[in-house]
């Protein structure tokens, strides 16, 4: 007895989405936003850590991959495939944010203190050091435990979102994790009695 496959139904129908885009069909293009638009977004989200970006971010994957679907070869799921382009997207508007940050700091070095004027530094709590901890990850190890643990990708689907082999993927999320344990291992001993 032979099983439907629903992801097989899903791709038979994302093909003919893809045809009809394509062909110039303005409501299939919507549909097919429509069908990944979340996960999208949430893993700019993830990435970035502001809505504003990854707003932004999501919406510059889709314009760059209906540019270039007639490229979408389906040697992978097309989901994979965009996501590989929002990946890209996101690394490299994170990096466009990141010099402009710079620029400001640089600005913002030259601004002295009001005198009398004290700062306060509280104690973050988990959420905070959780997020601060991710972000200070190397940029590659970041991506893969975002991917992995927080997206629920694959690391097949990694492998094929950022060109590098599953193998590579594991051992980078291995070494995130290891980071992420040794930088909130403080934090931890709080709680462990």
């Amino acid at each position: 007895m032979v099983r439907d496959d629903p992801r097989l139904d899903r791709r038979v129908d994302e093909q003919g989405l893809i045809a009809r885009v394509l062909a110039g069909d303005v409501a299939a293009e919507r549909a097919l936003y429509e069908a990944h638009v979340d996960r999208v977004f949430r893993l700019a989200f993830r990435m970035s850590g502001r809505e504003d970006l990854a707003q932004d971010f999501t919406q510059d994957a889709f314009i760059r991959a209906f540019e270039r679907l007639a490229e979408f070869r389906g040697d992978a799921a097309f989901g994979t495939w965009l996501h590989s382009i929002a990946v890209s997207v996101t690394l490299n508007g994170m990096r466009r944010v990141k010099t402009q940050r710079q620029r400001e700091a640089e600005l913002d070095d030259g601004v002295r203190e009001l005198p009398g004027a004290t700062r306060r530094e509280a104690e973050p709590d988990l959420k905070r050091r959780m997020a601060a901890a991710i972000d200070a990850l190397p940029e590659g190890y970041r991506t893969v435990f975002l991917m992995h643990d927080v997206e629920g990708y694959t690391h097949e689907e990694i492998g094929v979102a950022l060109g590098v082999q599953p193998g590579t993927s594991k051992a980078q999320l291995s070494r995130a994790r290891a980071k992420l344990r040794e930088t909130l291992a403080d934090f931890a001993g709080e709680w462990i009695q």
